[in-house]
C-alpha cells in the first residue's frame, strides 16, 4: 500500500473511531464499565466482580472497570447510571430484587424502565443469622422475643425494601405481630450490614449466604433459617417452612444497559454475558457463593422484572409495608 493509501485509510478509521462507528463487538471488547450501586462487600459487589471476571475470563471483555454508588437500595446508583451513561453501549449496571423493593418503599422519580433489561443472572434466597455470642439460638428465640416486644428485635440488613426486610415483615405477621412494628436497621452494603451483626448492633441479620460464608464457617455467626421452599444442597440450614413458618421469598440479580443503547448494542451485551456466564470463572463463582444459575435474557427478563414487582408490591402491601 502506497504511503498516501495508508494516510487516508487510517484518517477514515479514526473518524470511524470519532463517531463510535466502530463495531459493537470491538467496542464493547475495549472497556466494559460494570456501577455497582451498593458499597463494596455486599452481594451485589461481589455478582458484579465476578461477572467483570467471568467476561474477561470468556475474552467477551479486554478489560472492565467497576465504580461503587450505594444508597436508597440502589436507587441513587440508578439515578448516577440513567443520567451518565445515556447512550454508552459499554456501560452495565447491576441490580435485583433489592432494587426493586426499594423502589416501591421510597417512590424515587428515577425507574428502571429508564435503562435497558439485559440479563438476569443469579437466584438466591436469604439465610437469617444470629452472632456467635446471641443469646438466640433458633428461629423460634428470635420469634417469641418479637411477640413480646416486636421492637426489641431488630434486624440488620440491606435497604428497606429488601428481600430480607420483607421475609422479617412476612414472618411478623405470619405470627400475629403487627408488622409496621418490625424494627429493622437498614444498612447501605453488605460490608455494613455484616459489621452490625458481628459487632452486635443487631440481633439478627439476613442476606444471601453468599455475603455471611465466611463468618458462618468460621464459626463468628449461626444461620438458623433460609427462605428456600426447601433445605439447599451443601447447607445445613433449616427452611422456614420447615420451621413452621410460612416465609418463602427468592433473591435474584442480574444487569442493565445503559438507557438509549440500539436494539443492536442491547443484543452485543446480551451476547457478551451469555459467553461470560459459560466460562470457568463464572461457575466457579456460581460454586463458591452458593448462587444458583438463572440466566434469562432480553425480552423476557423484561417481562419477568414486570412481574416481580407487582408480586413483591402485593406482597409488601399485604406485610403493611406499603
Amino acid at each position: 500500500m502506497r504511503r498516501d493509501q495508508f494516510l487516508k485509510s487510517a484518517a477514515a478509521f479514526a473518524a470511524l473511531g470519532a463517531t463510535g462507528a466502530l463495531p459493537l463487538g470491538a467496542q464493547a471488547a475495549a472497556a466494559l464499565k460494570i456501577l455497582v450501586p451498593a458499597n463494596p462487600g455486599g452481594g451485589w459487589d461481589i455478582t458484579g466482580r465476578a461477572l467483570g471476571k467471568a467476561l474477561q475470563d470468556a475474552g467477551a471483555a479486554g478489560a472492565v472497570t467497576f465504580e461503587n454508588k450505594g444508597g436508597a437500595a440502589g436507587a441513587i446508583g440508578l439515578a448516577q447510571f440513567v443520567n451518565a451513561a445515556k447512550g454508552d453501549p459499554n456501560a452495565m449496571m447491576v441490580m435485583g430484587a433489592v432494587m426493586l423493593g426499594g423502589l416501591i418503599t421510597s417512590k424515587q422519580p428515577v425507574t428502571l424502565t429508564q435503562a435497558t433489561p439485559i440479563a438476569r443472572l443469579t437466584s438466591e434466597y436469604n439465610v437469617f443469622v444470629l452472632p456467635a455470642n446471641s443469646p438466640f439460638k433458633t428461629m423460634k428465640d428470635v420469634v417469641e422475643a418479637l411477640k413480646k416486644d416486636p421492637g426489641s428485635v431488630k434486624w440488620g440488613g440491606g435497604s428497606r425494601g429488601a428481600t430480607e426486610h420483607i421475609a422479617a415483615a412476612m414472618l411478623a405477621r405470619e405470627v400475629g405481630v403487627d408488622a409496621t412494628k418490625v424494627n429493622y436497621v437498614a444498612f447501605r452494603g453488605g460490608g455494613e450490614a455484616v459489621a452490625a451483626i458481628l459487632g452486635g448492633n443487631v440481633s439478627i441479620g439476613g442476606s444471601g449466604y453468599s455475603e455471611f460464608q465466611p463468618y458462618i464457617e468460621s464459626g463468628k455467626m449461626r444461620p438458623i433459617a433460609i427462605t428456600a421452599p426447601q433445605r439447599i444442597k451443601g447447607l445445613d440450614i433449616p427452611t422456614m417452612k420447615e420451621l413452621g413458618y410460612n416465609v418463602e421469598i427468592g433473591n435474584w440479580r442480574g444487569v442493565y444497559g445503559a438507557p438509549g443503547i440500539t436494539p443492536q448494542q442491547r443484543q452485543a451485551l446480551i451476547d457478551m454475558v451469555v459467553k461470560a456466564t459459560k466460562s470457568k470463572a463464572w461457575t466457579e463463582a456460581l460454586e463458591k457463593n452458593g448462587w444458583t444459575p438463572a440466566v434469562l435474557t432480553g425480552k423476557a427478563f423484561e417481562d419477568f422484572v414486570d412481574a416481580e414487582f407487582a408480586s413483591l408490591r402485593a406482597i409488601m402491601h399485604k406485610s403493611g409495608m406499603v
